[in-house]
């Protein structure tokens, strides 16, 4: 038995302009090493001259905060980086997504999001039974998705294997990893409802280029909700 660790990250606010609101888990058992990625990562990103910045997808994307002055050519060589480690690490994920047209305020979301985390969790539960401790880490961000997360873990796991972690992005690079998943979901749901904006255009192409270039490797680690 051993640890397994799953890192939080949700995309749009309650309140934002955002069509959608997502929340991405990314799982890593601690027993899988996942220190040579960083190391490739961290020395590819030497090799190009590319500075080693937290990964933030919203910024990277929109050249804002720490990326205000690359060029979205560099903007795009950071991406490419980041997402190549990403597909290399020993992680799965799952993400829930929601449209808020078709939610009735806050709490319809908070009921929404925690059935489906106790829904996964319980079709799950062998898997997560293997383990002596389920460690989740999230920065606390939206009080929606702490209210979900801790209401789903305490109903559906054991409240003694269970531990919560604050977890910066800037300290956490599996932190990062779940920015980045939680971001190519996003930009999957638009382009599939033709709402992909310049942004994602000049960052990632057309839909056919996104879904071969980005999202098929990616869907590969991606469990079943």
């Amino acid at each position: 038995m051993g640890d397994i660790s799953i890192f939080v990250d949700e995309s749009g606010t309650r309140n934002g302009n955002s069509e959608y609101y997502l929340l991405t888990l990314v799982f890593h058992d601690q027993n899988e090493d996942i220190y040579r990625c960083i190391h490739l990562y961290e020395h590819a990103l030497l090799e190009r001259g590319l500075p080693d910045i937290p990964f933030h997808a919203g910024p990277l994307f929109n050249g804002h905060d720490d990326y205000a002055s690359y060029a979205m050519n560099t903007r795009k060589q950071l991406f490419t980086a980041f997402y190549t480690f990403v597909w290399h690490l020993p992680i799965t994920y799952v993400t829930f997504a929601y449209r808020k047209k078709d939610l009735r305020g806050s709490k319809d979301l908070e009921k929404r999001m925690k059935q489906d985390i106790v829904d996964f969790l319980f079709r799950n539960l062998d898997w997560f039974q293997r383990y002596e401790q389920v460690k989740i880490y999230y920065d606390g961000g939206q009080s929606v998705v702490t209210y979900a997360i801790h209401a789903a873990a305490a109903y559906a796991l054991s409240k003694n294997a269970v531990q919560y972690r604050n977890s910066s992005p800037k300290e956490h690079r599996l932190a990062q990893v779940a920015d980045c998943i939680c971001a190519l979901e996003l930009t999957s749901h638009k382009y599939d409802d033709h709402e992909e904006t310049a942004t994602d255009e000049k960052m990632f192409g057309g839909i056919g280029a996104f879904k071969r270039n980005y999202l098929k490797k990616i869907r590969r680690m991606r469990l079943e909700r």
